[in-house]
């Protein structure tokens, strides 16, 4: 079919789904750009930078609102390709535009619930380049790294490293398409993500490295979340055909119920989930979604339908746990007020944002808060919180502060200035960080001194 057939009867027909094949990158970016402009009342279509060779890192929002954030609306997000020789979720999200374009515009419910209560970020493809050299080997095929010969997931600041390895390389070194990703995560208070991978079927959550420490439970690397993301990680398997089996490929598992600590798994440094969950508030799965990193075209409308309802299902527990906003004495909103869940010492305190506001993904439960400002009384609540998901809604509570006479503030466990993470408005700029020099605080001293005994 010729590209201009295709749009004709894109024009046409506006909810055309893609056919079953693998797109080539500028394929990809007309298709992103047609939903767009047929759909401008629930799409927005947005660049968050570019890769090594000048490639538009493409990302499509859905929404009743999609060009920018609205209070009380959570913003979520999937990220496909990041190894570029990993192709099925590069499939996988261009059928879920589809899908989801689809079901709103012929009003079914699922669907007007979504996009209604959810701003949805979708990014195909994560790395272009390695995409345009990969092969189609099941296992051995090049194409993983970025242009420059880099492993994407390999290239984030990583909490675990130690100071010495942080300051090797500054924010400016690291690779175009980390720094894309890194900035974008500055332009949006994303609450729920998933980044879609291949060369196994399971569910893997955070943490991917440790400190060898006191967070490691047997050989797992614990979060304070980690009820929240074993939770998610099983959402996602038992919505799958069969994630939940846990030994589909022979090289890899088994994974008792298709889920597993990425720690556990095997050691990570430098992973993109990792740094969503400590410097972004974001919390984050990787997904491996089939035993060959690049399955055969034929196998691509099975491989939807495998995923098709874990895909749906694992954005709706963005509305987990609680939301709301922060207000100070006089009743405005503000910003970086520390939200603490008692028993979650998170690295980095979760903050407001920007709009002053708080999202804590949390299992139904009965939960004390600790909410801090600077001129402020320490504000302490218990809350019965129940199951969001259902009614696409988690629980709204705003926290209404008190001023204090006393000048005095201690923020909760906070090991560096890089975990003041600042947000801005969409087309602002980000500012760059602060260096390194606060890791060695708790777990990057933890790591320094290991080093110096082994």
């Amino acid at each position: 079919m010729s590209s201009s057939l295709f749009l004709l009867l894109f024009l046409l027909v506006p909810t055309l789904m893609l056919e079953f094949r693998y797109h080539s990158n500028s394929e990809i970016e007309q298709y992103l750009h047609q939903v767009s402009s047929a759909n401008p009342d629930i799409t927005h279509l947005y660049s968050i930078g570019k890769s090594v060779k000048g490639q538009q890192l493409w990302v499509l929002a859905l929404g009743v609102s999609p060009r920018r954030h609205t209070v009380g609306v959570p913003e979520f997000k999937y990220v496909a390709n990041m190894h570029g020789n990993e192709v099925l979720g590069r499939v996988l999200l261009l059928q879920l535009i589809g899908e989801l374009v689809r079901g709103y515009r012929d009003n079914e419910t699922w669907s007007l619930q979504l996009l209604n209560g959810t701003r949805i970020h979708i990014l195909p493809t994560m790395n272009p380049d390695g995409f345009d050299e990969a092969d189609t080997h099941c296992l051995f095929s090049q194409g993983r790294f970025n242009y420059n010969g880099v492993d994407l997931n390999r290239g984030f600041p990583d909490v675990f490293a130690g100071l010495r390895k942080q300051q090797e390389l500054n924010e400016e070194q690291r690779e175009a398409e980390v720094r894309a990703v890194m900035d974008w995560l500055r332009t949006e208070t994303f609450v729920l993500s998933a980044n879609l991978h291949g060369g196994a079927v399971v569910a893997s959550y955070p943490y991917d490295n440790s400190n060898r420490g006191f967070d490691l439970m047997g050989v797992a690397s614990i979060t304070p979340d980690d009820d929240v993301f074993v939770h998610l990680a099983k959402v996602y398997s038992y919505n799958h055909a069969s994630m939940k089996q846990g030994n589909l490929c022979e090289d890899s598992g088994p994974f008792r119920d298709g889920i597993t600590n990425g720690y556990h798994w095997y050691p990570l440094e430098g992973g993109m989930q990792d740094y969503n969950y400590v410097w972004a508030q974001c919390l984050e799965l990787t997904l491996e979604l089939s035993c060959c990193k690049f399955p055969h075209w034929k196998e691509l409308p099975a491989l939807w339908m495998d995923n098709k309802k874990a895909l749906l299902a694992y954005i709706q527990q963005v509305h987990l746990g609680i939301k709301g906003q922060v207000f100070d004495s006089s009743g405005t909103p503000v910003q970086k007020a520390v939200v603490e869940v008692e028993g979650r010492r998170n690295m980095c305190p979760f903050r407001t944002n920007q709009y002053g506001e708080y999202y804590r993904l949390l299992l139904p439960g009965t939960y004390t808060f600790r909410v801090m400002y600077p001129g402020h009384e320490v504000l302490t609540e218990t809350l019965s919180i129940p199951y969001g998901p259902d009614q696409y809604s988690a629980m709204k509570h705003n926290f209404m502060l008190r001023r204090t006479t006393s000048a005095t503030f201690h923020s909760p466990a906070d090991p560096s200035s890089s975990c003041n993470y600042t947000l801005h408005p969409k087309g602002g700029s980000a500012t760059t960080r602060s260096t390194w020099s606060g890791l060695t605080v708790g777990f990057g001293l933890v790591t320094l001194l290991q080093s110096l005994i082994e």
